[in-house]
């Protein structure tokens, strides 16, 4: 449903002084249309103004998890599913291969579309010359409290770790992802300079993943610059985040005030509870 009617009438009407900034003398209806979205979707009878539609973002895959909004020890996004030597053919059916094996006896886990989507975006950097590798998948609460534990016993956080329930590792849905010579390295910022993590910045949000710390948001994110981090959002928010230069924290916080705006003007709060993010800060 569009609000096209509804303004078209209104202005009819003459009732241009409902637009800020619009009760000018002289004002035109083509200068009128012009300010207003005249594609916003409605839900019920309130437009949704976010640049992303409701139908467009899956709560599951945009969920927020840092140090203000954590998670709990049984949370796990499912289904999750092995991905240790397994590659997609051309025509869809999955075979085994060694695109993800990051050793002999590694077996990680990833949410399930998350992984077939890095799959898709493996494939396609391989058409182009570059071989992509996982590194590290889904880590579990329990897992993330003894990498944090040994963290502390190395000095005090220093942005490369997390503390259990604040790790984007959690959600099953961020990853670590490498080129071939990094694959038995100690990761660091200078990675940013290789083909692969190149060719990753400019691609991964058409397979629904945003790098996850970009470099210029550590005021936002807590966590330095790891251009081999990518995460899945679904391909709208990825496109929407890359092209915007945001981080998810910023995202988020777009997404909430949009909510907020949402429910003030009269909308129905159960179109977006699913969506809505509580700081877990006390």
């Amino acid at each position: 449903m569009k609000v096209r009617l509804f303004l078209v009438l209104a202005l009819a009407l003459g009732v241009l002084f409902i637009i800020p900034g619009l009760a000018e003398e002289d004002v035109s209806i083509t200068e009128v249309m012009q300010e207003i979205d005249l594609d916003a979707p409605v839900y019920g009878d309130v437009a949704w103004t976010f640049p992303v539609a409701l139908e467009d973002m899956q709560p599951e895959y945009i969920i927020l998890v840092n140090n203000h909004y954590m998670v709990g020890k049984k949370y796990v996004c499912n289904p999750l599913v092995q991905i240790k030597q397994l590659v997609l053919n051309k025509d869809g059916t999955r075979k085994k291969g060694d695109m993800f094996k990051a050793d002999k006896n590694a077996t990680m886990k990833l949410n399930e579309t998350c992984a077939e989507a890095l799959i898709r975006m493996s494939d396609a950097a391989r058409e182009e010359g570059f071989n992509l590798y996982l590194k590290s998948a889904y880590r579990s609460y329990g897992q993330q409290a003894s990498i944090w534990e040994r963290h502390l016993k190395n000095g005090k956080p220093d942005g490369w770790a997390v503390k259990a329930g604040a790790s984007d590792h959690q959600t099953g849905l961020g990853c670590d992802v490498v080129p071939g010579k990094w694959k038995s390295k100690s990761m660091n910022s200078n990675m940013a300079a290789e083909p692969e993590c190149i060719w990753m910045a400019e691609h991964c949000a058409e397979y629904g993943f945003v790098i996850r710390y970009p470099e210029d948001k550590k005021e936002y994110t807590e966590v330095n610059y790891e251009p081999w981090h990518v995460r899945y959002v679904g391909v709208p928010i990825a496109t929407y985040i890359m092209e915007n230069g945001l981080c998810l924290e910023e995202f988020n916080d777009e997404l909430q005030e949009a909510i907020r705006q949402f429910i003030a003007d009269g909308g129905d709060p159960a179109l977006v509870e699913a969506f809505i993010r509580e700081s877990t800060d006390e």
